[in-house]
């Protein structure tokens, strides 16, 4: 439970999903977190929830939690969970979380862009709004975070980015356009950031999950003609015949972060059961 003691994490779209489950098992591994997150409600209630199970099951120095409208700072000495309404689309409101996160616990040591929407059109009928709307916060609000915590990280010679890419990132399912070509753009982003602070100490590294239960998984089924049967349907075309959870998401970035992956760089994990390794079904 103390694989991030003293680690400052910073984690958008930690309201729900696969955020949340990330800044859980970051603060139940001794980090102070950051909810960065545009829906402040969800992430003061995300707050609040981690906060609890925190105390709950031990965890040292979790006695408190901010969950302010305005992310003016803890609401108690020792918090270890702060949110911050950020929208990741504007670099000023992203670098105000990152002052913010460093007002109540001190520099980030880890950064995971995790905020993300689906985008889905046909190519040619999709608006001009559609593709500015799926870069803008899948690719664009990737690279705000990190150019928002990089100058620290590179001048103290240490830090770790964890971005959340996609099976999207090198796998193409018709119909999806053009949410897989922002996903490809966050692995290039991945690796180019990754070997030009190489030599600074700072890794960054990316995550590609599979389908994972999420609301926007739920969502997407519950949007289908039958929900049922298009719920049976992607639970066949699994290798294990299940989706992934996202805790075990959660888990992969906890061990990126830590100081057990140090060689660990300029890398993408797939966290899918194995389904891009099939060939056809």
């Amino acid at each position: 439970m103390n694989r991030l003691a003293n680690k400052v994490a910073l984690i958008t779209g930690a309201g729900r999903g696969i955020g949340a489950a990330i800044a859980l098992a970051f603060a139940r591994e001794g980090a102070a977190v950051v909810l960065a997150e545009l829906d402040i409600e969800t992430a003061q209630r995300t707050a609040r929830d981690i906060e609890v199970a925190c105390r709950t099951s031990g965890v040292p120095g979790a006695n408190g939690v901010s969950a302010t409208s305005d992310g003016s700072g803890p609401a108690a000495s020792g918090a270890k969970v702060l949110a911050v309404q950020t929208d990741v689309t504007q670099s000023a409101s992203v670098q105000h979380a990152v002052r913010e996160a460093e007002n109540a616990f001190g520099a980030v040591d880890v950064l995971v862009n995790n905020a993300g929407i689906n985008v889905f059109c046909d190519p040619l009928t999709m608006t001009d709004d559609d593709w500015r709307r799926c870069f803008a916060v899948d690719l664009d609000g990737v690279w705000n975070g990190c150019r928002a915590v990089l100058p620290g990280m590179v001048e103290r010679g240490a830090g770790s980015i964890v971005n959340i890419a996609s099976t999207h990132a090198f796998k193409i399912i018709p119909g999806c356009f053009p949410y897989p070509v922002a996903k490809h753009g966050v692995i290039g982003l991945t690796r180019a950031l990754g070997i030009e602070y190489a030599p600074r100490n700072v890794r960054v590294n990316a995550i590609a999950p599979g389908y994972i239960e999420t609301q926007l998984t739920h969502d997407w089924w519950n949007g289908q003609a039958d929900p049922a049967a298009a719920r049976q349907a992607t639970l066949d075309l699994q290798p294990m015949k299940r989706i992934g959870r996202p805790e075990e998401v959660a888990m992969t970035a906890v061990f990126l972060a830590s100081d057990e992956a140090p060689f660990i760089n300029a890398s993408c994990i797939t966290v899918d059961g194995g389904r891009s390794a099939l060939y056809h079904d």
